[in-house]
């Protein structure tokens, strides 16, 4: 059976503007991401780019408030430099996916403009437009997932339309044919400048219940999340997004990849956390080419709690389906903050070693942690509606060196992060002990891995209940790792070792095939 080239890959997220700044104005661009492109083929070694949003953008959601889905944000450049960022990428080996934003746009894109002109213009439909209650008053009950409503009154033509997110993000009719048509042809857009596949923005809220019926009430008990988003938990979101006609959407995604040659990557953004559920977004073979996992960053950090979310994906990923894993993004709290260094080092381990395709977050092979961004200083607007869940910290400039290197200025669009004496590029490079060693270590064992690419997984019975043990397998080579959550040293009974490629504690010395762990060591051997 032939591997499509993403099943192998490590894919790596950029945030366009936090990851090289080369015009000097605070905010990265792609010039900077191309100027770099030696470090992630050469002294990183990872396989494929994800570019989150770098359109026209009024800028109230960091650009997932697009408002011309076929052309550069002038801040981050043109599209002349989209295509010479596409040509070193692919020069030096490397895939490139793009961020696709398709459950809203902006309230300045041109379609929302004449969509509310008139309640009779012939893109009227192209939003959910509703009108007032039986009372009254909203349409339903569905929230915002950014605090509130989801619906807003306009006062020009008298209906609510939806918005999932900010009021200036507007929901998309997929329901209404013209608009699913122009929203494909965005994607062949970029599909005709080269891009080898999509990463797709809340890709299960694209089709809602055609009646828009109310959400009923959650119990305390039914969270579906692994962090508290407030209000927005008070219900069960069961028609707000997730409508079994989303796979007749993806089918038409699918068929539009088709239209080109390659595998061309398809993974959606979906936060659902019953693996069944979960499972269910990969449809028949005919739809996305994987959700995205967030099965780890749910999991408690022991062995039970990793083993579980691991058997958990394994046993419900269809035989068709390629299974995936993060530990970090855009959106959430970075991984060393979140685990601390050791459970990092940990975690960048099994990242890179479990059965699937892995995504990195720039800057976590350093250590990046979570900066303390000041009330004053926040830009997210997630953040500012509702306290507590902000992600500035999260997306602070990519740390280069100890002053920073990522701006000719100190004014960056968000302030540098923490500790960048010791968590930058330089200061770790040529450090043998450094969290990016490890990283670059992972990596080349990888590339030359079959079984870590694309080999099978067993879970291991360590008889050690902090101790997570699994292997893979290819044809030509078995690769244990085993991964101590004690605070104390364990020994590993029944597993031999030949050879030690990667442990996650920099005071193991090479040759030791001992296996002995270490407290909180994540070893591979061979």
């Amino acid at each position: 059976m032939r591997n499509a080239w993403w099943q192998s890959a490590v894919i790596y997220q950029i945030y366009p503007r936090s990851f090289q700044d080369t015009t000097g104005n605070g905010i990265g661009d792609l010039e900077g991401i191309r100027r770099r492109v030696p470090y992630l083929a050469e002294t990183l070694g990872v396989d494929a780019v994800w570019l989150s949003p770098f359109y026209p953008s009024p800028q109230r959601d960091l650009g997932y408030d697009v408002s011309d889905y076929t052309n550069v944000d002038p801040q981050y450049g043109t599209l002349d430099d989209f295509d010479r960022l596409r040509s070193a990428l692919h020069d030096a080996g490397l895939k490139l996916i793009v961020d696709w934003v398709p459950n809203h746009s902006s309230d300045q894109h041109p379609w929302f403009v004449e969509s509310r002109a008139s309640r009779d213009n012939p893109k009227r439909d192209w939003y959910v437009w509703k009108d007032a209650g039986p009372s009254g008053g909203l349409p339903n009950n569905w929230l915002s997932n950014f605090g509130g409503p989801a619906w807003e009154f306009d006062a020009a033509t008298g209906q609510y339309y939806l918005h999932s997110f900010l009021k200036e993000q507007p929901d998309l009719n997929w329901r209404d044919p013209q608009l699913r048509e122009a929203m494909l042809d965005t994607l062949r857009f970029w599909l005709d400048r080269g891009v080898d596949g999509f990463r797709i923005d809340v890709a299960h809220y694209m089709m809602k219940d055609p009646a828009l019926r109310s959400n009923p009430s959650a119990d305390a008990r039914a969270r579906g999340s692994y962090k508290d988003l407030g209000e927005y938990e008070t219900q069960l979101h069961i028609y707000n997004k997730g409508h079994e006609d989303i796979h007749d959407v993806f089918r038409a995604i699918r068929s539009v990849m088709e239209e080109y040659d390659g595998d061309r990557l398809t993974v959606g953004e979906i936060h659902e956390y019953e693996p069944q559920k979960w499972a269910s977004y990969y449809g028949s073979g005919d739809g996305l080419s994987m959700p995205l996992n967030f099965a780890l960053l749910a999991a408690e950090d022991s062995r039970d709690g990793v083993a579980a979310a691991v058997e958990a994906v394994e046993s419900v990923t269809p035989e068709f389906g390629w299974p995936n894993y993060v530990w970090g993004n855009h959106d959430e709290q970075r991984v060393a903050s979140r685990l601390g260094d050791p459970g990092a080092r940990r975690a960048a381990v099994l990242l890179l070693t479990l059965r699937g395709t892995p995504t990195m977050y720039y800057g976590d092979e350093i250590g990046m942690l979570e900066a303390d961004v000041p009330p004053e200083l926040a830009v997210d607007p997630w953040g500012k509606r509702v306290p507590g869940l902000g992600r500035d910290g999260a997306r602070t400039p990519m740390q280069w060196d100890q002053h920073g290197g990522f701006s000719p200025t100190a004014n960056t669009w968000l302030p540098m992060g923490p500790d960048t004496e010791n968590r930058s590029v330089d200061s770790q490079v040529d450090d043998p002990a450094s969290m990016l060693t490890l990283y670059r270590r992972l990596l080349a064992v990888r590339s030359t891995s079959r079984a870590l690419q694309i080999g099978a997984l067993a879970v291991v019975d360590s008889a050690d209940p902090d101790v997570f043990v699994f292997q893979r397998q290819s044809a030509a080579e078995t690769v244990t790792v085993m991964v101590n959550y004690a605070d104390g040293a364990r020994r590993v009974a029944g597993v031999e070792a030949s050879e030690v490629l990667v442990s996650s504690d920099p005071a193991r010395l090479a040759g030791n095939t001992l296996l002995e762990l270490s407290p909180g060591e994540a070893l591979v051997v061979r």
